[in-house]
Formats: C-alpha cells, structure tokens, sequence
C-alpha cells in the first residue's frame, strides 16, 4: 500500500456520519485517488449509536473490514465520549476531531489521549446558524479537510453541489456549503 489513511466515525443515527462519509470518499476518488466509505450500526434507528469508516490511498485499497486502528476519529456526538472509548485503537499521534464547543485539552483530558492531537469545531452550532437544522456532518467535513490535508475546500464543494443539485433548493444547498466552509475555517486544535 502507499500512504494509506483511516478514519472512524463516531455518532448517532440522524447526524449525517453515513452521507458524511460516503461524500468525502466521493470527493477523493473524483481527484483521482483510492477511496473507500462505509457504515457499521446495528439496527437502524435516530439517536442510536453507530460507526462510519474511510479509507483513503493512492493505490487500490483492497482492505474490506471495519478500522480498528485509525489515523484520525471523528466524533459528531460528543455525548458518545462517556459511553465509548472513542479513541480505542487510534494510532501513535493520531488526530481527533470532536464537535464541541469545549476546548481541545478540555477533550484531550476527558479522553484520555496521551499521544496525539484533539482539534475541536462547534459543528452542531454552525449547522443550527447556517442550515436551521443540528446535522453537524458538512461542518464536519469541512473541519476534517482542514486538519488532514486530504483534500481542498473546493473540490468538497463541488461534489455537494453535485449531489446536492435536484434534491434540494438552491438556497439549501448555499446554506449546507457555508456550513462546509465555517468547519474549515472555524476549527481549532
């Protein structure tokens, strides 16, 4: 493999974990790169627990089972931080994203990491400001492509749009994509 990457998800059923993703696999593979996006959630219901993955290479991935020791996890419900061990696995200075409004050594210290870096976005308050709605997934994406350097802002904002167009209104789909942009420009770590 090249320079595989891999990032767990943790949120609840209705957060956007899944289309989240899905779209940055999306966005990865239209640059050419190898992209893998998939959920992991026993029975599917709003407000139960579940998993989604990533994997990102620029050679052809041909790994098919759930990460257990990812470079980056993404926390969309920070409530799931008492419940889980949200970092379980994570790799020596691995990276974590949590939609908060607390501070990052406020996380670091509730999770318990001793090798890595906590970065943190109000990703539900940005969703409720730009989109009236608490689906913090596209802040989060934002915010994500921030901290990584996977991918820039624009080719995100492309596949939104993409996928995006038909389904909903116009003004939605602005709505989602500054919601996208504050993730990224508003994440601290």
């Amino acid at each position: 493999m090249g320079n595989l990457i891999e990032i767990r998800w943790h949120a609840r059923g209705g957060q956007g974990a899944k289309t989240a993703s899905f779209l940055l696999a999306e966005a990865l593979i239209a640059q050419g790169r190898f992209a893998q996006g998939f959920p992991d959630y026993g029975p599917e219901r709003m407000g139960a627990p579940i998993r989604g993955y990533n994997r990102i290479d620029d050679e052809p991935i041909r790994l098919h089972c759930d990460i257990e020791e990812p470079d980056i996890v993404v926390v969309l419900d920070p409530t799931l931080i008492a419940t889980e061990n949200v970092i379980k696995g994570l790799v020596n200075g691995g990276k974590v994203l949590v939609n908060t409004k607390e501070s990052p050594s406020a996380i670091g210290e509730k999770i318990g990491l001793k090798d890595g870096k906590v970065f943190v976005v109000d990703a539900t308050g940005i969703a409720l400001e730009e989109t009236k709605r608490p689906i913090p997934n596209l802040p989060m994406i934002g915010a994500l492509l921030r901290i990584s350097n996977l991918s820039d802002i624009e080719s995100m904002v492309s596949i939104v749009k993409k996928k995006f167009e038909g389904k909903f209104k116009q003004s939605e789909i602005d709505a989602n994509l500054r919601a996208l942009r504050r993730g990224y420009d508003e994440v601290k770590g």
